[in-house]
């Protein structure tokens, strides 16, 4: 019979810090604040209301937030207006605070 050789105890593994991947972590969440203040605005703003004539019906009406949303995340990765930016380095002060 063949003796099975002991292999060494496996090393421990060291887990990668919370903090390694938190500022990918707050700049996207910057930017989804962003493309949500975003489409509120462009909500106020009146895009995507449905026309007086030749409007699309309630289909348009319905799936209009989804066309302001899309519109603000473009916008976001575009350079939007500066909100992710700010709204980054203040998490990222209280992150390290």
């Amino acid at each position: 019979m063949t003796a099975i050789p002991v292999l060494p105890a496996p090393r421990p593994m060291t887990a990668i810090p919370d903090y390694i991947n938190a500022d990918g972590q707050l700049r996207d969440a910057a930017d989804k604040l962003e493309a949500t203040f975003l489409a509120e605005m462009l909500k106020s703003a009146g895009v995507g209301k449905p026309r007086d004539s030749f409007g699309g019906g309630i289909g348009e009406e319905q799936f209009s937030s989804f066309l302001r949303e899309a519109q603000a995340k473009e916008m976001v990765e575009a350079g939007g207006i500066g909100l992710a930016e700010a709204l980054f380095e203040a998490m990222k002060v209280r992150l390290d605070a």
